[in-house]
C-alpha cells in the first residue's frame, strides 16, 4: 500500500496506448455512458479485472466447496449481488460473464439517467456534480459511485434543490423527453427507470438514439 501520502492508484491503464480498435470502442462507451474521459473506463475495467481474477482463483480450487474458500465464494457473489451486477441465484461462473458495460451501467451517473432524473447521461453527470441528487439524505456528487440495490429506492432529487419542484422547467422537459423515448420504443421496450439487471449495450444505444430523436433531445446539457 505504501505511505498514505504516496498511495498507489487502484486502476491500471492499457498496456499499449495507441490501439485503434480499443480507442474506437472506448469512444463509443464514452458517448453512451456520458463519461468524462477514457480513464473512467480503465477504472471500471480494473474493478472488473479484480473480480474476475478472484473468481478464477476460486474456481480453480478443488477444495472450494466447503470451508474458507466456500465463504470467499459466497462473499464475492453476495458483494456483486448487492451492487446489482449479479441476479439472485447466480453462481461463481456468472462473474466471468460480466463485462465493462455492466459495471458502467451501475455507476451512479448511469442510474440517475435510467431512473429518469435526467434527460441524458451528460446531464445526469451535471446534476450530480452540482448537488441536485441525493441517496436518502446524503448528497451525492461522485458520478462513478457504484450504486447498490438497497440504495436505488432512495435515489431522488435533493429536497433543497430547485429541481425538487415538479413544475420546474427542466423537470417538465425531462418528462417530455422521457415520455417520447418510451413511446418510440414500442417493439423493444426501453425503460429509463433502474432495473434489477444491468442493461445491455444495445439497450443503452437504443435509449440514447431515442432521447436524441425526441424534441429537445439534442440540447441535453441543461441548466443546473
Amino acid at each position: 500500500m505504501g505511505h498514505p501520502k504516496f498511495s498507489r492508484r487502484a486502476w491500471q491503464g492499457p498496456k499499449h496506448p495507441w490501439q485503434s480498435d480499443r480507442i474506437e470502442e472506448e469512444r463509443g462507451l464514452i458517448t453512451n455512458y456520458g463519461l468524462r474521459n477514457h480513464r473512467e473506463i480503465w477504472k471500471a475495467r480494473s474493478k472488473l479485472r479484480r473480480w474476475r481474477n478472484n473468481a478464477m482463483k476460486l474456481i480453480g480450487r478443488v477444495d472450494s466447496s466447503a470451508g474458507h474458500y466456500a465463504r470467499e465464494k459466497e462473499d464475492l457473489i453476495s458483494s456483486l449481488q448487492r451492487r446489482g451486477l449479479l441476479p439472485e441465484g447466480a453462481t461463481i461462473d456468472d462473474v466471468l460473464r460480466l463485462t465493462v458495460e455492466h459495471v458502467l451501467a451501475r455507476r451512479l451517473q448511469s442510474q440517475v439517467y435510467y431512473k429518469g432524473l435526467a434527460s441524458s447521461p451528460n446531464q445526469a453527470r451535471q446534476l450530480l456534480i452540482h448537488g441536485h441528487v441525493v441517496i436518502g439524505e446524503q448528497v451525492m456528487t461522485v458520478p462513478g459511485y457504484i450504486l447498490t440495490r438497497e440504495e436505488e429506492a432512495g435515489l431522488q432529487y435533493n429536497p433543497n434543490s430547485v429541481l425538487a419542484n415538479s413544475d420546474h422547467a427542466m423537470r417538465q422537459e425531462i418528462d417530455q423527453i422521457r415520455a417520447g423515448a418510451e413511446y418510440e420504443s414500442s417493439d423493444d421496450e426501453v425503460a429509463l427507470e433502474s432495473d434489477s439487471e444491468a442493461p445491455t449495450p444495445e439497450q443503452v444505444a437504443e435509449l440514447a438514439e431515442a432521447v436524441a430523436a425526441a424534441p429537445g433531445g439534442a440540447e441535453d446539457g441543461g441548466e443546473a
